[in-house]
């Protein structure tokens, strides 16, 4: 056999392996979505379960079940977000200095856009950014 002949010979194989695959991938998800429409859902039947004994206190009951599981989770999930917390806090005391100095190159990279931005702005926002120094320093003068 030459080059040629095995090169053809592992693509046949390579695309009936292929074929195999597909057609097992494609009669696993005929048979799961067969599976999943002959168990249906159970129709909840509200009004024999809330209509037999008074509907507010059903509903109080209902109420005090959950408090009773949220409060029995609580140390849980206090503990969860504090470990959070702290995992955060750690991650960013780690990569400060990343952080940092990506922030100063990105300033340096983007300087001269950052420049006309914001000369745009303030030219744009002009009477408004004026407004708000004359208001501040007569408030400043009124302290005094």
């Amino acid at each position: 056999m030459d080059l040629r002949e095995l090169k053809k010979l592992r693509e046949e194989n390579f695309l009936a392996h292929k074929k195999k695959k597909r057609e097992y991938y494609l009669k696993s998800k005929l048979e799961k979505k067969l599976e999943r429409k002959s168990t249906k859902r159970e129709v909840f039947d509200y009004e024999s379960h809330l209509g037999g004994i008074d509907f507010n206190q059903r509903i109080k009951d209902i109420i005090r079940q959950q408090k009773q599981h949220v409060d029995d989770r609580k140390d849980r999930i206090v503990a969860k977000i504090k470990e959070y917390k702290s995992k955060k806090r750690e991650y960013y005391i780690e990569n400060k200095d990343k952080r940092l100095q990506y922030d100063k190159e990105y300033r340096e990279e983007k300087k001269e856009e950052l420049r006309e931005y914001r000369r745009r702005y303030y030219q744009k926002n002009k009477d408004k950014i004026l407004e708000k120094q004359r208001k501040r320093r007569k408030q400043q003068k009124d302290k005094e």
